[in-house]
């Protein structure tokens, strides 16, 4: 059998794509698998802030195309790149094992930065969230591929990446504290891939039911669901973070102001049935307590 595999040109997102290929290997024997790599408007336009272009969906929509009109049979994509609302005629066919969710500093620790000192990062959750934990950092822009984000520390500063990206590059030395989800709440689905195919086609569907994994499926589930209820594409700063725990899910989720002076946070615990219903009711919780007039600006 041959599957095609569309995915971004980067070479976090390649590898990404490499290690789907990889897993499918391991667990089918006689598939081959091919690369279609796809510029996509988010990699087209790196001197912009992500969210004036579109936020979530200008990674994914043209890898999404090459899907929906049959140069490609799946996508890979980072989780945390997809709006939680499906695209049509697509289906989330697989999530593999998640990678780690939470956020790292590179170029200084967080308790070492000096006061005032420069945080590069394009993402307005890490940004409100290092700004309620320290209101006297100051923020500047950060874009580009990993190797160029490792370039741009600010002298005495330093940048918020990914820990999993890091780490799937070999690079998780580069970095000088990662930080833990009880400080910082990653983006919803950070550290898990997501391997869509066209919805309906049985054959694609089957043989990537061979490579999920089902505790990593519940936790992106129930975050997709918390992002789902309070919008979708929702601008402000956002994080979730859901695992199972024994036999039931716990979920962890945020809604603050962009300036980091309003910070909304919770957590429900659930079962495993369905998690998107918990995460959507945490942010329902978040709605109430005061969420809803961020919402509204």
């Amino acid at each position: 059998m041959r599957l095609r595999i569309a995915t971004r040109g980067s070479e976090l997102a390649r590898w990404q794509a490499g290690e789907v290929a990889r897993l499918i290997g391991a667990a089918i024997e006689g598939v081959e698998v091919s690369l279609v790599v796809v510029e996509t408007s988010g990699d087209r336009r790196l001197d912009v802030p992500i969210w004036e272009i579109g936020g979530q969906g200008v990674f994914v929509k043209e890898v999404q195309a090459a899907v929906l009109d049959g140069r490609a049979d799946v996508a890979v994509h980072s989780a945390k790149d997809l709006p939680s609302v499906p695209a049509p005629g697509l289906a989330i066919a697989a999530v593999p094992e998640r990678g780690d969710p939470r956020d790292a500093l590179v170029g200084s620790t967080l308790g070492d930065l000096p006061a005032g000192a420069r945080v590069a990062t394009g993402s307005v959750r890490r940004r409100a969230q290092l700004a309620w934990i320290r209101p006297d950092l100051t923020f500047t822009s950060l874009r580009g591929n990993i190797a160029t984000r490792l370039e741009k520390v600010p002298a005495g500063g330093c940048v918020v990446m990914a820990a999993a990206a890091l780490a799937r590059l070999g690079l998780l030395d580069r970095a000088d504290e990662v930080l833990d989800e009880s400080a910082m709440l990653p983006q919803v689905g950070q550290g898990c891939l997501a391997v869509e195919c066209r919805d309906g086609d049985a054959g694609v569907l089957e043989l990537l039911a061979a490579i999920e994994h089902g505790p990593s499926r519940v936790a992106l589930d129930c975050e997709r669901g918390f992002l789902a209820r309070l919008g979708g594409g929702c601008d402000l700063p956002v994080g979730a973070y859901a695992r199972l725990d024994g036999d039931e899910v716990k979920v962890e989720g945020m809604l603050a102001s962009p300036d980091g002076r309003v910070m909304l946070r919770s957590s429900r615990r659930g079962g495993v049935g369905a998690p998107a219903s918990l995460g959507a009711d945490l942010a329902e919780e978040l709605l109430v307590s005061g969420g809803a007039d961020l919402l509204a600006g």
